[in-house]
């Protein structure tokens, strides 16, 4: 089982830490399962860069970044090394912690 904490940009929010996680959900699909908002424009196909979060710890429990999402994290609002869009990170493996941290949603357009 995996513990995701979501820390958050935006201010005036607390991060928000989740237990007992079955792999094979996205980050994506965590933070919207728990009313976290996190945009996603594309219905979680990448094909946008609305999901793009920082992945501060728990690299090791996502698959590796595939070069089509490399390509959509370069249109993303400040990106980083840390960058990910957050349905492709498919919590994979045995279990474990993943810290991420969403970009201000209030700058986002769309859903």
């Amino acid at each position: 089982m995996y513990t995701v904490k979501f820390n958050f940009e935006q201010k005036g929010l607390e991060p928000v830490t989740v237990e007992n996680i079955a792999p094979g959900q996205s980050i994506l699909e965590v933070a919207l399962d728990n009313h976290i908002e996190l945009h996603h424009n594309c219905g979680m196909v990448c094909a946008c860069s609305t999901c793009h979060v920082y992945i501060d710890s728990g690299e090791s429990c996502l698959p590796e970044l595939s070069d089509k999402e490399e390509d959509f994290i370069d249109r993303a609002r400040n990106p980083r090394l840390n960058s990910r869009l957050g349905c492709q990170c498919i919590l994979e493996g045995n279990g474990g912690m993943v810290e991420v941290t969403l970009p201000d949603q209030s700058l986002i357009h769309g859903d």
